[in-house]
């Protein structure tokens, strides 16, 4: 006996019966996004996403009445086999797909099915957080949500709660001494003994008793005004700990049009995950050349703006404006850079500077990401490395909030982001 739920979902109710589904094929469902995201952009991670599961883990669960012990059975509809006969082992090609071209066999493709945009970003975002995020200061203005405050004998049809009601529906009809069904069938059975016999002094009198029941059924409702009572819920303000993540773009012109398409990708993954996971989280948008300025979302993504290097004027900036809009006592500060590495020599003393005395000291987690081309000679922090990323490089170490990355190609943003805002991503 297979047992399947096939109720109608709800109005506003989750859909039980995917989400089951999607709770036994997680690990699959995981590996098939993972396997998904290589090919897509990051215009498409809004879209529905097909994915594909191996069909024998979507086998629905069944009772089976059991008799104890082994049994020997035939199915019914069987035309070729009879009890006792043994089975041969199939021959190779007749399985689901695999080996050789054959003329007979029969199998079955992959389950596919579709998922929606929050499904997908749910099992992309699933291990991803801000590391290290504490609650420094609770923000003044913090967000409310429904939390339950008792019950109340007013409210809307959808917030009755039954079972409290019927209780004291029940409690009226026994203090009022409610005939019960009961006791009108047992004077309905004594009437008709009382007509059977012909005693009319006792039909009389039972008629009588009956008809005053009735009437005292009806003027004690089964459930009555006085009876509802609603679940109430009230707004009550819960902490919020502030959050601000700086993303710093190199958009010089040492930045070709590919290495800014990767630094694009990267904070795009990045607002997103923002704005998925958190609710707290402020962003500030800094593009740098030789100088820096803070700019809007818009702009931080689309000008097309280039010119020289010089990545302590984005360092610097965003210096000063954590000191003057995000008190370290208060925010939870992060950082996000893209850039190619290059910067000029003289610079080098400043950034490290900036970083070790103003930056690293004031955040929780600094992310470097660095991008080039995919023809470029790999390298492994040796003399090749970029001028940043040996900078950088001398401030790594225990107990310093830094990670660094490489992407030279599209396919490895997801990745790269992945790995850089994975939990305990640093330490």
């Amino acid at each position: 006996m297979n047992v399947i739920d096939r109720r109608l979902n709800p109005t506003g109710k989750s859909l039980p019966n995917r989400q089951r589904l999607l709770r036994r094929l997680k690990a699959q469902v995981r590996e098939a996004v993972a396997r998904s995201i290589s090919g897509r952009k990051i215009a498409d991670i809004s879209a529905d996403t097909e994915v594909q599961v191996p069909v024998d883990g979507i086998g629905e669960p069944f009772f089976r009445k059991g008799a104890g012990g082994d049994r020997d059975i035939v199915l019914p509809g069987n035309k070729k086999y009879v009890k006792g006969d043994r089975i041969a082992k199939p021959t190779k090609g007749d399985g689901d797909g695999g080996g050789q071209a054959s003329d007979s066999g029969e199998g079955e493709d992959a389950f596919t099915f579709t998922l929606s945009r929050d499904e997908f970003l749910d099992v992309f975002f699933e291990d991803l957080e801000l590391p290290d995020m504490v609650k420094r200061q609770l923000k003044q203005s913090t967000a409310s949500v429904p939390a339950r405050a008792g019950f109340s004998v007013s409210g809307s049809p959808q917030s009755v709660d039954v079972t409290r009601t019927m209780r004291r529906g029940m409690a009226r009809r026994l203090a009022m001494r409610r005939p019960t069904v009961k006791d009108l069938d047992e004077l309905k059975k004594r009437l008709a003994e009382a007509e059977a016999a012909g005693d009319s002094d006792s039909v009389a009198k039972l008629t009588e008793e009956l008809t005053q029941l009735r009437r005292r059924v009806g003027a004690i409702p089964w459930i009555d005004p006085v009876d509802v009572r609603y679940r109430r819920f009230e707004q009550r303000p819960q902490p919020i700990a502030q959050a601000v993540m700086f993303c710093l773009m190199d958009v010089s012109g040492s930045m070709n049009e590919h290495m800014k398409d990767l630094a694009k990708r990267f904070f795009m993954l990045l607002y997103l995950f923002l704005q998925r996971r958190y609710e707290a989280v402020e962003v500030v948008f800094i593009r740098h050349t030789h100088e820096a300025r803070e700019v809007d979302e818009e702009t931080f993504f689309g000008s097309p703006e280039t010119g020289g290097t010089l990545v302590s004027s984005a360092l610097s900036m965003a210096a000063d404006v954590t000191a003057a809009r995000f008190p370290v006592d208060s925010w939870n500060i992060y950082f996000a850079q893209a850039s190619d590495g290059d910067n000029m020599s003289t610079d080098r003393h400043r950034v490290a500077e900036t970083m070790t005395n103003a930056l690293l000291p004031a955040c929780q987690y600094f992310a470097y990401l660095e991008v080039g081309d995919p023809h470029s000679d790999s390298w492994d922090g040796s003399e090749s490395a970029s001028e940043l990323w040996r900078t950088y490089q001398k401030l790594t170490g225990p107990g310093v909030p830094l990670a660094m990355r490489r992407a030279t190609t599209a396919a490895e943003i997801f990745e790269v982001f992945r790995d850089l805002f994975a939990r305990d991503a640093v330490g």
